[in-house]
């Protein structure tokens, strides 16, 4: 992309963010961040599931932009296109190629998820594990990395992105994640550096100003519990990176979290922004967010998606963000099934719905439109196809990881 205490277990396979739906486990006594960062204690005032006030604003953003460039989303009701991870079916993910390609094709938004080195820089990597998405497995100077931790609930064998500094991650490339699935994104393995979060900032001011329309962002702070549990907390600095970029500081950012202390710590801290939306991630599970079962609480994402929920999620975030299958859920034949009540729900209480992940490959699709092509080949007209199911069913926007495609089922 949710009432029991979460001990380990296996969770059924999903489409995306899979390091966080892995096997859950209790991770009692970890800190989100340091006490000193939560004042009027936000972390027990979230485990105890209740609300946390925003601060007051600093004052409107300016949103205006660039000179000349037109804004983000333009046009009535029409659904925003959030590249994930850039345009992940076309490029190895999280690389200025992936980003550039979802740009070029048409995406509103650019998706960087974002890890800690282990000198405190934020990379864009989906997960704190390395070896899937980079070369550091071919590397031997640094074989001796190779590890096994505990992340989010599940033990995990690899090498991490903590246990690294910029320069030594700066030696790697990027690699496709799933070449079975896409041999043509393949083809550009380790062409492409790890990214900061400033150096991505930087991309999509300078593809704003060339092509003349805001790129807005949607960055994720990924493993937010662990990180603090390292002594890597990741939001002040992920705050300060915000307020040192004039991009950031007036165009399109949302924030995404499937934690919800760091959510409401960021709310405090940046009030209600022009500029700003915060995302609260979820799956629709009886699991708890890493940071409730740390701080002992007993919220899940199953109970945060009813319309009690929702309406606890819209004082400090903006977004609610499922998982696509939360909004229309597949039928026992993979195809889908009438619409849930989730965003009629979620609008109720003022909540934008923006669901993860549509995938243009046949095994991701909902039955209905699949072909016989094969399980692995890209069916793009079976993708642009349910992705309008899901437009016509009212979401505010979608994860994509092919923008071109999203684009063309809005028909902009």
């Amino acid at each position: 992309m949710s009432a029991r205490m979460m001990t380990p277990r296996l969770l059924a396979p999903r489409l995306s963010r899979r390091g966080f739906l892995g096997a859950a486990a209790a991770l009692g006594g970890a800190a989100l961040l340091p006490s000193s960062a939560y004042a009027g204690g936000l972390l027990g005032a979230m485990a105890a599931g209740g609300p946390v006030a925003a601060a007051a604003a600093p004052g409107a953003a300016d949103l205006s932009g660039m000179p000349g460039v037109a804004p983000v989303g333009a046009g009535p009701q029409r659904p925003l296109v959030l590249g994930h991870r850039g345009a992940s079916a076309l490029r190895p993910e999280h690389t200025l190629a992936s980003y550039a390609k979802a740009i070029a094709d048409g995406a509103d938004y650019i998706e960087p998820d974002l890890c800690s080195t282990k000198d405190g820089v934020l990379v864009a990597r989906h997960e704190a594990n390395l070896t899937e998405t980079t070369d550091v497995a071919s590397r031997p100077e640094f074989a001796s990395r190779k590890t096994r931790k505990t992340i989010d609930g599940e033990t995990h064998e690899g090498w991490f992105v903590d246990d690294f500094t910029l320069a030594e991650i700066k030696q790697l490339r990027a690699i496709e994640r799933i070449p079975l699935d896409r041999p043509g994104s393949a083809q550009y393995n380790g062409m492409y550096q790890v990214l900061t979060f400033e150096e991505i900032i930087d991309f999509a001011a300078a593809e704003a100003a060339a092509r003349g329309r805001i790129i807005g962002l949607v960055p994720e702070i990924k493993h937010s519990t662990y990180f603090a549990s390292v002594g890597l907390p990741m939001e002040d600095r992920f705050l300060a990176i915000l307020g040192a970029h004039d991009y950031t500081r007036r165009n399109p950012v949302e924030i995404q979290s499937f934690e919800i202390a760091n959510l409401k710590y960021m709310r405090n801290k940046l009030g209600s922004r022009a500029n700003l939306r915060l995302m609260q991630l979820a799956i629709t599970e009886n699991v708890r967010p890493m940071d409730v079962v740390a701080a002992g609480g007993s919220l899940t994402f199953a109970q945060m998606c009813t319309p009690a929920g929702l309406r606890d999620v819209a004082q400090y975030a903006d977004v609610i963000a499922p998982p696509t299958r939360a909004i229309i859920p597949l039928k026992k034949d993979g195809s889908l099934d009438a619409p849930s009540a989730l965003v009629t729900d979620a609008h109720a209480v003022g909540l934008r719905v923006e669901p993860w992940t549509f995938r243009p490959e046949n095994h991701f699709l909902a039955a209905d439109f699949r072909n016989d092509a094969g399980d692995h080949v890209r069916n793009e007209a079976g993708s642009i196809a349910e992705i309008k199911r899901y437009i016509a069913a009212g979401i505010d926007g979608f994860f994509t990881d092919d923008p071109a495609l999203g684009r063309a089922a809005i028909g902009a």
